[in-house]
């Protein structure tokens, strides 16, 4: 796995956790790493949900793109 692979799954990693975090305690750990309150948001916040975005899309692309790749199943008969 290259660096950039490994790199965006470990911030979707984190934006999975602090969605759930989110959603189960109403703790934002973006926000607290960052000196933040629940809800708030300054570059640095924001720089690290635009990673995590970006990340995303990112692979998204790679799924998409292997998912072309793989050969197709050959039918099956009943």
């Amino acid at each position: 796995m290259n660096p950039l692979d490994l790199g965006t799954r470990v911030l979707i990693i984190i934006g999975g956790l602090n969605w759930g975090l989110v959603a189960i305690a109403k703790f934002d750990l973006v926000a607290w790493i960052v000196g933040l309150d629940f809800g708030q948001t300054n570059a640095a916040s924001r720089i690290v949900y635009g990673l995590v975005g970006l990340s995303a899309v990112y692979q998204l692309g790679r799924l998409v793109a292997a998912r072309r790749e793989a050969p197709m199943g050959s039918p099956t008969t009943a």
